[in-house]
């Protein structure tokens, strides 16, 4: 590995000392030709993988065309993408942005929102549940309420409570008059791959009618195919009011967006909210053609059938290696394995045999593969979880 000059970008991520110069499919390529097996999938962008065709025509071609116009005029393929996600969702509004926590944060807002033109001003509450991720924007961090993310950048800002678990009797009794949502991951990922159930999410569905507020999922890592549906919460057969996504849908070009419901829609008017890059035709090109290869339903298919098999041979290293190994998490190709070593030492461990993935809360270990992985990319990977079980174990007898 080349030794890097002292760099001048800010030290906000521990940052693995791997440089890599291209991608093909779920494989990266270091500037010293070294291969990884890429199961981080840029924290689950890269549904696609790395240089997927598609993705490189389409965006060849309309880099050609237009970049940036502004959201000051109609933009043709911001349109066809809206279309294409109302088609395929619950939605009848979408607003684009450029990442998940302005996704969240435009999903805060059109909460708020709606119950202000509707003469409730006063319901402003949002509620979220423990080990959510929203988002690094204040309010998104406000909502999860995660202090470690939260310290040091002065007072939090108001309007949001944290339920203490998927319980809907603890969650109704936070429900006040001045309520006016439930945000929830269907899967949170950053707070250690829990999956909250689909018993649970229609529970919820009921209880907001019930109460009158308004539901609101935050899709941005379980959504676009994650989980072997379009969006994790067709598992449940539930709709939300609004739905925040980003990630996965620009197939690692920066894309976000918040879907509602006509009567949320309804309520931003011009000059109620704004985004100077989002929904560039360059973002919306490619998120359509994202859109396009993954709504298929051999496609969906596929992510069903490849993480059963990933799941059913995870759980045999979990059996071999229960030292290391405790729980299998997650749903379809969002995975999480809870750890008994650090999970940051199981992540160094596997990078150590050519293998990426991500850590999560609850010291989770998160995998994240593209959606179009090959059951021999699969095998690849439990060859090196099984080999970082060993190393483990003779670091951990060196201790």
């Amino acid at each position: 590995m080349n030794e890097s000059k002292q760099s001048h970008v800010m030290t906000t991520y521990n940052r693995a000392a791997l440089r890599f110069e291209r991608g093909e499919g779920a494989w990266l390529i270091t500037d010293d030709g070294d291969r990884y097996l890429d199961f981080g999938s840029g924290v689950a962008v890269n549904v696609l993988g790395h240089a997927h065709p598609k993705l490189v025509a389409t965006l060849q071609a309309q880099a050609e065309k237009l970049w940036h116009v502004s959201n000051l005029y109609t933009i043709p393929e911001q349109e066809a993408l809206a279309d294409a996600l109302c088609a395929h969702s619950f939605a009848e509004r979408v607003f684009f942005c450029n990442s998940g926590a302005e996704a969240a944060e435009g999903m805060i807002k059109v909460m708020r929102k709606y119950h202000a033109v509707n003469g409730h001003p006063e319901k402003v509450t949002l509620i979220s549940f423990a080990g959510a991720f929203h988002g690094r924007t204040l309010a998104a961090l406000a909502a999860a309420g995660n202090q470690a993310y939260l310290e040091g950048f002065g007072p939090a800002p108001a309007g949001f409570v944290q339920c203490s678990a998927f319980d809907i009797g603890k969650l109704e009794a936070l429900i006040d008059d001045t309520t006016a949502g439930v945000l929830i991951e269907p899967v949170q990922g950053e707070g250690g791959v829990r999956d909250t159930g689909t018993a649970f999410l229609r529970d919820l569905r009921k209880l907001c009618d019930k109460h009158d507020i308004l539901l609101g999922f935050d899709e941005v890592q379980c959504g676009i195919g994650r989980t072997g549906k379009l969006f994790a919460h067709e598992w449940a057969e539930v709709t939300p009011d609004v739905m925040a996504i980003a990630k996965g849908i620009g197939g690692g070009f920066p894309l976000g967006a918040f879907l509602t419901s006509e009567k949320l829609g309804a309520a931003m008017q011009p000059g109620t909210h704004g985004s100077t890059y989002g929904g560039n035709p360059l973002a919306t090109a490619v998120g359509a053609a994202v859109l396009e290869t993954v709504s298929q339903p051999a496609f969906l298919e596929h992510v069903q059938d490849v993480s059963g098999f990933f799941r059913q041979q995870l759980a045999q290293v979990i059996d071999e290696n229960s030292d290391i190994f405790t729980e299998l998490r997650g749903l379809g190709l969002l995975i999480g394995l809870k750890c008994t070593p650090l999970n940051s030492d199981v992540v160094a461990a596997l990078r150590h045999h050519h293998v990426l993935s991500v850590g999560a809360g609850e010291n989770t270990l998160r995998l994240l593969p593209p959606l179009n992985v090959t059951r021999e990319e699969i095998a690849v990977a439990i060859a090196a979880l099984q080999a970082a079980c060993v190393d483990l174990r003779a670091a951990k007898k060196e201790a």
